[in-house]
């Protein structure tokens, strides 16, 4: 139940990071001025937190939507097969979102 639930959450956080990243075509696009504000939010605590939390919403879904990939098969619906997918999303998606992030910030 929580995956499903964290399914259309991380939905609706994927748009609002999608808004954000608008937000930069258009800053992009209005000039200097506009992209160096953009830039210095994300660039930010928060926009860091912004991001890494878009980068986790966005392989949550994944994994998630993998998942019922899966399920959608036949397979993996027995409680216990379907609680170790559960578990293998949020191992999935924190562990890609900080195999991206310490290419980010190593990188």
């Amino acid at each position: 139940m929580l995956v499903s639930t964290l399914h259309r959450m991380t939905g609706l956080a994927m748009t609002a990071g999608t808004l954000v990243l608008t937000w930069g075509l258009v800053a992009l696009a209005s000039g200097q001025n506009a992209w160096d504000i953009y830039s210095g939010f994300l660039g930010s605590i928060v926009g860091t937190i912004i991001l890494i939390g878009f980068t986790w919403a966005l392989f949550q879904h994944m994994m998630s939507g993998i998942r019922h990939l899966i399920m959608d098969t036949g397979a993996g619906l027995e409680i216990g097969v379907s609680r170790k997918l559960s578990i293998l999303t949020f191992v999935g998606s924190f562990g890609l979102t900080g195999l991206v992030w310490a290419a980010v910030l190593l990188g």
